[in-house]
């Protein structure tokens, strides 16, 4: 068999959303915040795959023949399934977040299992020895934060924002490290001198619906009104909702998160596809461990001018590609209407998620059929062929195919 039926992990992280995810997936509404939908071999959460025997989880699917279950290319470069697939329901704003290189994840991973810091150890930086890159495929309007602004853009930001004009000079003199770092080791003392003016100027305003979620005012209020710990101690990560990029992203539309390039998601429905990895260096909006030191050396100081990423259309007219410098994968989107037929011979292992209609995936005698929310993993030199009765949107994800 090449073709399996496939369920993955609900993350109930506590800034996702309530209705989204179940809603997907046809589960109960519930109490309980669904954050993420894990698709892949993460030894921390498995999927789930349907045999003739019964059900067993991806990554022993995989580990009882490699070669066959995610292609030989793919086995001797990567020696696992190299990428996690995930739907994303971000109701409250996520960490700022760096991640760190191949080579660095490596060294970093080697130092502190040296050092003994356990694995699920709060101040852990390296889960692995992995690095991270990832790209999101926007399902609803969806705001992020991604990169440094432009030079003119920042100053001209700390100018014509009163409570940040004593950074002028820091920025002026000594560029993006030098602002960050000055923010970044201040004490708390200080962060609350400058930023409780400015909380209490922008909550009002919020409050009222005043202000725009294109601007970083709307999220620094957002952040202060989301935090319980905000009327005694303030997130420092409020200075960078000022310092980065705000990105507004269509349904439809990509974004690729490299290697140091600090970024955060702050409200939206997403598909994200990364690399095999848990890897994240915090830079603040998180009660969560920051190593300052650490997220210094990773993170790239300089401008980043946004780019969406808008895909492209595959020879059949039926499959949009999104594409990445990244080898670990690709992440492409299926729109099928009645009659059309997506055929396709898999390189290397695939995963696909059926997000709308109904759809039959078949492949060499064996048939599945779908409903909204429900998954397959397809092995190596899989031939199959998806069609509808109606319509189907459907996203997959597989290794990079210029690997």
């Amino acid at each position: 068999m090449k073709l399996f039926r496939l369920e993955g992990k609900v993350q109930h992280y506590a800034w996702g959303g309530f209705k989204y995810i179940p809603e997907l997936l046809g589960q109960p509404v519930t109490d309980k915040p669904s954050a993420e939908y894990w698709m892949g071999a993460h030894p921390s959460a498995p999927s789930t795959i349907t045999l003739a025997s019964g059900t067993t989880l991806l990554n022993q699917l995989i580990q009882e023949d490699p070669t066959n279950a995610v292609g030989p290319k793919v086995w001797d470069k990567f020696r696992e399934l190299p990428f996690l697939f995930k739907i994303l329901d971000v109701k409250d704003m996520l960490s700022i977040q760096v991640h760190p290189t191949k080579a660095e994840a490596e060294k970093g991973f080697a130092r502190e299992n040296e050092e003994g810091i356990p694995l699920n150890a709060p101040n852990r930086n390296y889960k692995d020895n992995n690095h991270k890159p990832e790209i999101m495929v926007a399902l609803s309007e969806f705001y992020l934060l991604h990169g440094f602004l432009p030079e003119a853009q920042l100053l001209d930001i700390l100018k014509n924002t009163p409570e940040f004009s004593s950074l002028v000079p820091v920025f002026e003199k000594d560029g993006y490290y030098g602002l960050y770092k000055h923010v970044m080791e201040m004490p708390q003392e200080q962060v609350e001198t400058m930023l409780r003016p400015l909380a209490d100027r922008l909550v009002p305003d919020y409050q009222a619906g005043k202000l725009s979620k294109t601007t970083p005012a709307f999220w620094a209020a957002r952040a202060v009104v989301n935090d319980p710990q905000s009327n005694t101690k303030l997130d420092r990560g409020i200075f960078s909702i000022y310092f980065f990029n705000i990105m507004k992203v269509e349904p439809g539309g990509a974004v690729f998160q490299d290697a140091g390039i600090p970024h955060a998601y702050l409200e939206g429905q997403n598909v994200e596809l990364m690399a095999n990895s848990d890897n994240v260096l915090r830079g603040g909006l998180t009660p969560k461990h920051i190593d300052v030191p650490e997220l210094l050396k990773h993170t790239r100081f300089e401008a980043v001018t946004p780019r969406i990423i808008n895909g492209d259309l595959g020879a059949d007219g039926l499959e949009k590609i999104y594409p990445t410098p990244a080898p670990d994968f690709e992440v492409s989107k299926i729109q099928l209407k009645a009659g059309d037929t997506y055929k396709h011979v898999a390189k290397s292992a695939e995963i696909i998620i059926l997000m709308s209609g109904n759809a039959t995936v078949k492949e060499n005698g064996t048939s599945l059929d779908l409903q909204k929310g429900q998954s397959v993993f397809t092995a190596y030199q899989a031939s199959y062929e998806i069609t509808t009765s109606s319509e189907a949107v459907l996203f997959k994800a597989t290794a990079n195919s210029n690997l």
